[in-house]
């Protein structure tokens, strides 16, 4: 058989030797990025043209001044403005492999020499299909009945689809069932979903959502209880109205908050009597706990009827089982997925598998099980200023003092100020959480992250 013009391109020395020389001038220029530095002061006029440009162009400004230079080292990440920072937030999970990551270069670089930019409903690659495969069989590794996937851009994206999915095979059920301070995305559906009114200021109600208690850690039976019981009220309230179930295992934006195989299956047993299918968001939880799903850490994957992934995936992603699959064209969309973020998303699911991120024993619960030590230590040492949980996994989140907005707010911009980044989520506490990318962060990352946080608090502690 002939060799593809597009292999012999691929294979050539010339990619090869470039890809090389590229690798070596960025370790060359990034290898002193192994500490937070300040701004050099000759970059500040720049950086603030910046800042004004963004201001102008969005209505508003950025939520905090961080313009990268387009240069990193792991969790180190360069700003415009001359300063280092260590990036804990990753731009809300997204950056698994950290900053720079040579694996992740090749792989753009790899796309970049494809023949478009975008892969799309009629026009894909065969990159595009390993992503499907890829995630199909890890979502179905240990028993779930996914057969199916659509590749999209965002996870909104990824979401409104799996509504589309539940409508579609409950019709004319249109109420949705999610938790208290449920997060689905920014569209009008998914903002209608999200239990946060000030998303949805002035926009029309797109489904009706009926809300239940998540489990509370600090009162996990009663929690369960108050759930399965509100559960069943709605379920005979409503009989029949309900589409799905929507539940993020691990609380996203709203705090933090893990799950617990009993308390999910208390609740999924329920919704399989009745009929309703279930939709894991794992947008934000995908890659971050002891297995690639957290719908498969918490032992759930029987109860899994649709599930959705993006963030640290790069190309998004909507799975579902094969009786979900619809009987009219609900689902199409001119671009499924950018040719450089299905060839990185393939390098990341690479690399979360060989650098033994899963697993009870694996990295990220080792790491989480340091980071949330280490955190213990500046609770006693500044007590009243920060309190746990501290999450589950690779999301790591506490509490800043009285668990205020103001609070939260505060000891972030001093963490950014110290050069630490971490970023807000939940209400009523308002906590501050970490992301550090799963495939790369070590204890020392961590050590320096406690360090940056521990001269954080000094400050806190005196302005608060």
């Amino acid at each position: 058989m002939n060799m593809l013009h597009a292999e012999s391109l691929r294979q050539d020395p010339r990619i090869a030797q470039a890809k090389q020389l590229i690798a070596e001038a960025m370790r060359d220029h990034s290898a002193s990025m192994t500490d937070v530095s300040p701004s050099d002061p000759d970059q500040s006029a720049n950086y603030q043209s910046l800042i004004d440009g963004f201001t102008c162009a969005r209505g508003g400004p950025p939520i905090w001044p961080y313009f990268a230079s387009g240069l990193g080292n792991g969790p180190y990440v360069e700003l415009a403005d001359g300063s280092v920072k260590l990036d804990f937030i990753g731009g809300i999970g997204v950056h698994g492999g950290g900053h720079s990551n040579p694996d992740l270069v090749s792989a753009s670089i790899d796309a970049a020499i494809e023949d478009t930019v975008m892969q799309g409903n009629l026009q894909q690659n065969p990159a595009s299909i390993e992503m499907m495969q890829r995630l199909v069989s890890l979502a179905s590794e240990s028993g779930a009945p996914l057969e199916h996937v659509l590749l999209s851009t965002s996870g909104a994206m990824a979401n409104e689809n799996a509504l589309k999915l539940a409508f579609h095979h409950r019709q004319p059920a249109d109420r949705i069932i999610a938790f208290d301070n449920a997060f689905a995305g920014r569209s009008i559906a998914l903002a209608a979903l999200t239990d946060r009114p000030a998303y949805r200021n002035g926009l029309p109600k797109a489904i009706q959502v009926d809300y239940l208690p998540f489990l509370h850690p600090d009162h996990p039976e009663k929690s369960q209880r108050w759930a399965v019981d509100e559960l069943k009220r709605l379920l005979k309230r409503y009989p029949g109205k309900h589409a799905a179930f929507w539940a993020e295992p691990i609380a996203g934006e709203g705090g933090y908050y893990p799950g617990s195989h009993d308390f999910f299956t208390a609740l999924c047993e329920p919704l399989r009597e009745a009929g309703v299918p279930i939709i894991f968001d794992e947008v934000q939880t995908f890659s971050r706990t002891s297995r690639p799903f957290a719908f498969q850490h918490y032992g759930l994957d029987q109860f899994a009827d649709i599930v959705t992934v993006g963030k640290i995936t790069q190309v998004c992603a909507t799975l579902y089982r094969n009786d979900f699959h619809p009987k009219a064209p609900i689902l199409s969309q001119t671009f499924t997925g950018s040719t450089s973020a299905i060839s990185t998303g393939l390098a990341t699911l690479d690399a979360l598998q060989s650098t033994h991120c899963f697993g009870a024993d694996g990295g990220n619960m080792k790491r989480h099980a340091y980071f949330a030590e280490q955190l213990q230590k500046l609770v006693d040492k500044y007590p009243g200023s920060i309190s746990g949980p501290f999450g589950e996994g690779m999301m790591i989140v506490f509490t800043p003092g009285d668990g205020t907005l103001d609070h939260a707010k505060l000891l972030m911009n001093l963490m950014f100020e110290e050069g630490l980044l971490g970023f807000l989520c939940g209400a009523e506490p308002a906590r501050l959480r970490f992301l550090p990318p799963p495939m790369i962060t070590t204890n020392d990352h961590i050590d320096a992250a406690i360090k940056l946080l521990d001269r954080s608090l000094e400050k806190f502690v005196s302005q608060k």
